[in-house]
Formats: C-alpha cells, structure tokens, sequence
C-alpha cells in the first residue's frame, strides 16, 4: 500500500476519533462481522464482504441514527453496546447476510440448471421440426437425440432456390 494512504488514513482516523468517537467506537464493535467477512472473502468479487457487510449496516443503521438524534455521547454509545437485544439484531442481521451468501449460489446454480434443460428441450424440438421440413439428410450418421454431434444444413430443396424467370 502507498505510504501516502496510510498517512491519510490514520489522520482521518484521528480526526474522526476526536470529533465523533461515540459513533466511531458503535461502529468499530458493531461492523465487526463486516471487518471478518472481508478478512475471510478471499475471492475478487467480495460476494460475502458485500452481503454481510450489507446486512450488517442494516442492523446497524437504526441503532446508529438513534445515537445521533437523542444522546449522542460516549455512555449513550455503550449503553447500546451491552443492550443484548441490540446486539442480537446487530449481529443477527450480520448472520442473514452470511445465510444469503451460503445458500444462494446453490438455488441459482439449480435455477440455471433447469432453465438449461428446458433450452435444450426447445433445441430437441426445433432439430425435429428441421428433420421433418428437410428430411433425414440433413442428421447424416448423428441420432436424433444427439447434441454434441454437428447437424449439417444442405442447401434447400431445388424448388426453392430456383431463381425466378426472369420477365
């Protein structure tokens, strides 16, 4: 990392420390699931950095515009801190995020799978319907059934590529 980035960010950090730290020491204990997502996501996309943290912002989010329209000091700070309901929606939400993440890709893997078995029933379909237009010449040695073997399109029948007289 550029040394600049880290000068920048650790004077950001102290600046948001003395101006805000009931919000910055809220946010610090209650992101803590987002902060081990984004450690644990190894993969480019951040697919689990972005639903856990997501989910976990929204857990946050009331709690967090609670402590800055009423009390917004440091004992109002930790007194959300150590309410346990608080901290179950918190980091029940954190746990949706990790639910959606873990179990999606296998319903959308399964929902791709049948949208593909039903193209190919579709493809089946229309190779007979080519079959009966054309004849059984255009399969040569290939089955019917057969996907992975190229189908050849002769040229039409002779009545219809037979120019036009002309006039």
């Amino acid at each position: 990392m550029n040394m600049r980035v880290v000068v920048w960010g650790l004077i950001i950090f102290v600046m948001l420390l003395l101006v805000a730290l009931p919000t910055v020491l809220f946010l610090s204990f209650s992101m803590l699931p987002a902060v081990v997502a984004l450690i644990v996501d190894r993969t480019d996309e951040k697919s689990a950095t972005f639903c856990v943290g997501g989910l976990n912002l929204c857990g946050v989010f009331p709690y967090l515009l609670s402590l800055w329209l009423q009390d917004n000091s440091l004992d109002q700070s930790l007194r959300l801190l150590t309410d346990v309901f608080v901290l179950a929606v918190i980091y029940g939400a954190a746990g949706m995020g990790w639910m959606l993440y873990l179990s999606l890709p296998p319903v959308i893997a399964s929902f791709i799978q049948v949208m593909s078995q039903r193209r190919l029933q579709q493809l089946r379909a229309t190779q007979k319907t080519i079959i009966e237009e054309w004849g059984e010449e255009v399969i040569h040695d290939a089955d019917v059934g057969d996907v992975s073997a190229p189908v050849e399109m002769p040229h039409a029948p002779s009545e219809r590529t037979q120019a036009p007289a002309p006039a």
